[in-house]
């Protein structure tokens, strides 16, 4: 029934690449969830990844290069789309309609729920889990294991910079968001979580400038982040942050280590 089903469907939600041939003996994948759109373009076989989420192709939501995402065909999400394609399960998150996640189950694809993750080692855990599902856990033990590496080579033990990190809209992470971690172990202290400033709470400039850091870290190109009063502070040390990099955990880690050891390294 399934079969007959996707020959009836049409392929019109998918993006920007073509179908590439299956792979044999690895369980097919559609992807929902931009996080598990970065792991699997890292651990799936080739031709297993079916499809990724339409996110991963919009610059502002991919958390991996978009060369990267668009050898993929993507989808909106729809039972419909993801039927066409007819693959043995779905990865998702949590926001996945109740309705949706029924319709799925009802013809028989697997679904897959990818949670959110706050530390680096519920992270590395995560890429492992994913990796088994899809039977690929070899790689996502690599993967897991650079990730693990890369925190380990990243650990500062000098005094700390009292920092804000400012994100698209003036807004601040918490105490418990994964950013604040990896900033912690970096050698930063997240003055908004010193603060008990809560995750994603708006910061005005004004507020920053009456009670400044020590350094500045911009995680978006707009105007309030980089404001001429700020940038004037010489007691202000300034620096930038690839916004695609705060989306996700898995293979976004290594590299968002890696810029915040460049950025301290730099002061």
């Amino acid at each position: 029934m399934r079969a007959l089903l996707a020959l009836a469907l049409v392929l019109a939600g998918c993006q920007q690449a073509e179908p590439v041939p299956r792979t044999l003996g690895h369980p097919t994948v559609v992807s929902l969830n931009p996080c598990a759109d970065a792991i699997l373009a890292e651990v799936a076989a080739p031709g297993q990844l079916l499809a990724i989420s339409h996110y991963s192709h919009d610059s502002l939501g991919s958390s991996m290069p978009l060369e990267q995402a668009r050898a993929y065909p993507a989808t909106g999400g729809t039972v419909e789309e993801v039927l066409a394609l007819d693959p043995d399960l779905v990865v998702t998150g949590s926001f996945l309609a109740p309705a949706t996640r029924n319709a799925f189950e009802r013809l028989g694809i697997e679904v897959v729920t990818l949670g959110v993750t706050q530390d680096v080692e519920s992270s590395a855990e995560q890429v492992r889990e994913l990796s088994a599902a899809v039977d690929r856990a070899e790689q996502g033990e690599m993967l897991a294991a650079r990730i693990e590496q890369a925190w380990s080579a990243s650990a500062f033990t000098g005094t700390p910079v009292s920092t804000l990190f400012w994100q698209a809209d003036g807004i601040v992470p918490g105490q418990d968001g994964l950013i604040t971690g990896l900033l912690e172990h970096t050698g930063f202290v997240s003055q908004s979580a010193a603060q008990g400033i809560e995750q994603g709470a708006y910061l005005p400039l004004e507020r920053v400038l009456a009670d400044p850091p020590e350094l500045v870290i911009a995680a978006a190109n707009q105007r309030m982040l980089s404001h001429p009063a700020l940038r004037e502070q010489s007691d202000i040390a300034y620096a930038t942050f690839d916004p695609s990099l705060l989306f996700c955990g898995g293979p976004s880690i290594p590299r968002a280590l890696e810029r915040l050891v460049e950025v301290r390294a730099s002061l």
